[in-house]
């Protein structure tokens, strides 16, 4: 089905759902809502306004921005400038934060198009159309909406969460989900970007974070930490300036202009920001302050690096990360998010340069900023729609939450891709969509001698989480029930339990092999070349490293 046959569907009928973008790669999240007469677009991360554009009139009645990660708000500019009489709703925040992504274009004060919506006051769009904002978590200013359409018979009901965290983060409260129990809505479209993996808490998150940034700097090795310009980097830097471990410490921080844009407008809305929050600025500023340890320093906007400026880096994780550790005069350690729909990847094209330096370490950390699938799941069974659309998030990943009995036997459970119509038929009968079907991969058991040998087909790589599971090659298995779960053991893992451990001194591995860096073999006559191998790996082609005199 075309795009345009998806709108002149949707015209016809009272409620539906046509997914321009839904989120599962790099095609940012787009949808248009039809409620009554009305047509709303729910957030435009689309970088090919095409579909939106190819009629001389506005193709929606109103837009609502979620928040202002570029993957919720990429063609915003582009449709206001085509349809300035277009009104696009957001929160405060989010008006204020959109000028990051622009800011080079042009003012600050000319980026100030939307019309905001403060919290949890309903606006009447019109007599039977009503919106209301409700904090999301997530980010400063994210906001899931409300839409409510009002008929002579009854009212429909639809929530849109955006991207949604019920966790309190250093600088955005959680969702709340005991304000929205009973809200009842008809339709939930909801994000699933981790699907059913569940996480720690997140105050562990955050300790085994500056655990790692300390431990790096005691060892007198730089950190680099490549973030999106909003969100993740200024959470990060008050851990800085607030955890134990860094307070008082003489570190430096260094923050890059695209971070640095985002983290003056913060210092902007600290009104808006958590009771919290605003009592720690009383005492220091969030970011900017030479007479407070770590002290936060900006970098030169040229990119021009100093051999005597070390500590901690944060730079946009677009930029050219080469710069940084590219004169080798100091040893880095580079500290990726782990993230379902990576920003940068360990094995990413961007990094394989980096990987060639003996003085270069690449590791990823846990901070989260969306919910794991255990507080998704509980939203939903708070809320108790009748319809449940999953977006954003990588398809097998929403499809394992769409096959949950759970929530199969209670809910109607849509899973949709790009170019899809989703229709929505509200009524007292429980028509259950078919069941999205989840992929499995068939392979073989061979018992080899002492061994037990598990083949599987290659393209169950395809999926963005084998890099996770394959990340050492070591594999853990334990029975559950009648079922043997197999897990893969990560490089963190296997790096934590190494460092306790004592390699004999008379063994030829690959801790002692002269090719060995950087965690990988170098060695282009080996098996493993270039592959990620533990110390106490080996090959036939073992080269001892020499001696020093």
């Amino acid at each position: 089905m075309s795009k345009s046959q998806g709108k002149a569907l949707s015209s016809s009928l009272p409620l539906s759902c046509f997914v321009y973008g839904a989120g599962h790669g790099d095609e940012g999240i787009c949808l248009l809502l039809q409620i009554g007469n009305y047509r709303i677009l729910l957030d435009c991360g689309l970088e090919n306004l095409q579909a939106l554009l190819e009629q001389n009139q506005p193709p929606v009645d109103l837009i609502f921005c979620s928040h202002a990660h570029d993957d919720h708000c990429r063609g915003l500019l582009q449709l206001h400038q085509a349809f300035p009489q277009l009104p696009i709703y957001t929160s405060e925040v989010t008006s204020r934060l959109l000028a990051v992504h622009w800011h080079d274009k042009n003012s600050l004060e000319q980026l100030n198009w939307c019309t905001t919506v403060s919290w949890r006051s309903p606006v009447n769009i019109s007599q039977d159309l009503q919106i209301e904002l409700v904090p999301a978590g997530h980010l400063p200013g994210a906001a899931a909406i409300v839409i409510t359409y009002t008929t002579p018979e009854r009212s429909y009901r639809v929530m849109y969460t955006g991207d949604f965290s019920v966790s309190n983060f250093q600088l955005v409260e959680g969702m709340s989900i005991d304000s929205l129990r009973g809200l009842s809505p008809d339709i939930l479209i909801i994000e699933g970007s981790y699907g059913t993996v569940r996480h720690p808490h997140r105050r562990l998150q955050e300790k085994q974070l500056m655990e790692r940034i300390y431990q790096a700097l005691m060892q007198d090795k730089n950190v680099l930490l490549p973030v999106p310009p909003i969100g993740l980097g200024q959470e990060i830097l008050k851990l800085l300036r607030s955890h134990h471990q860094f307070t008082g410490k003489n570190v430096d921080i260094w923050v890059d202009d695209s971070v640095a844009v985002a983290c003056d407008i913060y210092l902007d809305l600290l009104s808006e920001f958590p009771v919290s929050v605003r009592n720690f600025a009383k005492h220091q500023s969030l970011f900017w302050d030479e007479r407070i340890s770590p002290k936060m320093r900006r970098l030169d906007p040229l990119g021009n690096i100093a051999s005597d400026q070390t500590g901690v880096f944060l730079v946009d994780y677009r930029s050219d990360l080469w710069e940084y550790p590219a004169t080798e005069t100091k040893e880095w350690l580079i500290l990726l998010p782990e993230h379902p729909q990576n920003y940068i990847h360990p094995d990413s094209s961007q990094l394989e340069l980096l990987h060639s330096l003996s003085s270069v370490s690449i590791e990823t950390y846990l901070l989260a900023e969306h919910s794991d699938g255990r507080n998704t799941t509980q939203l939903i069974h708070n809320l108790r729609p009748q319809h449940v659309i999953f977006v954003h998030g990588s398809l097998n990943y929403l499809l394992e939450l769409a096959s949950l009995e759970e929530l199969r036997n209670r809910y109607q459970i849509h899973a949709p891709v790009d170019e899809m119509l989703v229709e929505l038929p509200i009524g007292d009968r429980f028509l259950q969509p078919k069941a999205p079907q989840p992929i499995f991969y068939e392979g073989e058991l061979n018992e080899v001698g002492s061994a037990i040998a598990m083949i599987l087909p290659d393209h169950i790589s395809n999926d963005s989480r084998w890099k996770n599971i394959a990340d050492t090659g070591i594999i853990q298995a334990r029975w559950q029930g009648d079922e043997l779960v197999v897990r893969g053991v990560s490089q963190r893992e296997l790096l934590s339990s190494n460092s306790q451990a004592r390699i004999s001194s008379d063994l030829d591995c690959c801790d002692r092999c002269l090719h060995y860096g950087n965690q990988r073999c170098w060695n282009q006559m080996s098996p493993l070349y270039g592959f990620k191998v533990v110390p106490e790996g080996y090959c036939p082609v073992f080269e001892a490293k020499k001696e020093a005199n």
